[in-house]
């Protein structure tokens, strides 16, 4: 038998960053994961760990980058963490960082921003992964759980009829999702986050400013948006699960008319994702 793959790291390292300017703070919060590949098969073959990196090593190189590095966007501290890895261990071939951000947002006290006030935005969390070689580096960017909806100009027809299908066709639902999506770099942008924006910006104009044929036609064009919006990226994978919404029928009760009253339910879900490339 042969170790057909291996890696390992540190994963949920939970860090707050503070930019301390000479008048306004800036706060980024990250949990990070650092997974690292190469010359470490004898720890698991074995029983040798003379080449392996404590992984509360890397908990503590994770912690000192953030303090030598504390505005920089995600990406950047992701490229910044396995060069430092990189060149410090030559037993590495590869590093893996994956970065989860909880968003802050500067709170607004009579009109103006508060230089060190922040309250917690709930909607989605930033991602960067950045996977780097010895040779070459692999970057993408993008947003998890971020969640939204339009009350109308949504429908579902002209799908599979047979004798399982129970779901009445419909041109007017509400269509609600929390989306994950990443977008894969060829060139990277001057300012991430404006850049990153920019896209989700264009995602969420698509899909409320058209009407949706089905989460799948949404999707496709909503990807289109993303690489219209920015020329730096080549590939965006989305994937969206259907949050339902149920009408709810009164008319036992006398009462006539519908699409003002739904049951929200999100298990079971459809799910829908999707790949575009350039």
């Amino acid at each position: 038998m042969i170790l057909s793959a291996n890696r390992y790291g540190k994963a949920r390292v939970r860090i707050m960053r503070v930019g301390r300017g000479a008048d306004t703070h800036s706060v980024s919060e990250l949990s990070v994961t650092c997974m690292l590949e190469g010359d470490f098969q004898d720890s698991y073959s074995k029983a040798d760990n003379q080449l392996v990196i404590a992984t509360d090593s890397i908990k503590n190189i994770i912690n000192i980058t953030a303090h030598e590095h504390p505005e920089c966007c995600a990406e950047a501290f992701c490229a910044f963490l396995a060069q430092r890895l990189l060149a410090r261990y030559d037993q590495i071939s590869r590093v893996t960082v994956e970065t989860q951000e909880t968003q802050w947002r500067r709170l607004q006290i009579g009109g103006a921003a508060h230089p060190h006030g922040f309250v917690l935005d709930g909607n989605g969390a930033p991602t960067a992964q950045l996977v780097q070689d010895r040779d070459r580096v692999t970057l993408r960017s993008g947003m998890k759980g971020y969640t939204f909806m339009k009350s109308t100009a949504a429908g579902w027809t002209n799908y599979v009829m047979d004798e399982f299908t129970t779901l009445a066709e419909t041109q007017d639902r509400i269509v609600a999702t929390s989306m994950n999506a990443a977008w894969l770099w060829n060139t990277h942008p001057a300012d991430f986050p404006a850049t990153n924006a920019a896209i989700l910006t264009a995602m969420l104009t698509e899909f409320a400013t058209t009407y949706s044929y089905g989460v799948q036609d949404s999707l496709y064009r909503m990807g289109q948006a993303a690489l219209d919006a920015a020329p730096g990226i080549v590939e965006i994978a989305i994937a969206c699960p259907n949050k339902h919404y149920l009408p709810i029928d009164l008319s036992r009760f006398g009462v006539s008319g519908g699409g003002v009253v739904f049951t929200p339910t999100d298990e079971p879900h459809g799910q829908i994702e999707c790949a575009l490339s350039r």
